[in-house]
């Protein structure tokens, strides 16, 4: 499907009903600066980078637990290491991931670019 038959189904305004019955046509959105393909290369590098120090990081912290698990239990089960090293691993890389997104849309200013409707305008339709 050409890239215009699919942005002639999804206009750039809509119409937002809100209590009332008042409909307001405004636009949702700016150009977000993630459009940008030098902008959005640097970010995107900026998070894989983030992301490899974390996963430095997740390994340390699994080696340094398991050894003191290790250390402190001795002939523990090898399911008890497995399902430790999952649990945490995880959890950090998951964690890293998310918050690592969160870093990129604040930092590249895409998180401006959503403009809100119920901080422009009130209820009926009025400029506040």
């Amino acid at each position: 499907m050409p890239r215009n038959a699919v942005l002639a189904k999804f206009p750039p305004r809509q119409a937002l009903l809100v209590p009332g019955g008042v409909a307001i046509s405004q636009r949702m959105t700016q150009r977000s600066p993630l459009d940008d393909s030098r902008i959005s290369a640097h970010a995107w590098t900026r998070y894989k980078r983030l992301m490899k120090g974390m996963a430095a990081l997740t390994v340390t912290v699994l080696v340094l637990v398991l050894s003191a698990f290790y250390w402190f239990t001795g002939g523990t089960s090898i399911h008890f290491f497995i399902a430790t090293a999952l649990g945490i691993g995880v959890m950090m890389m998951l964690t890293a991931a998310l918050m690592g997104l969160v870093f990129l849309s604040s930092g590249t200013g895409h998180d401006e670019s959503v403009s809100d409707l119920t901080q422009d305008q009130s209820a009926d339709g009025r400029k506040r």
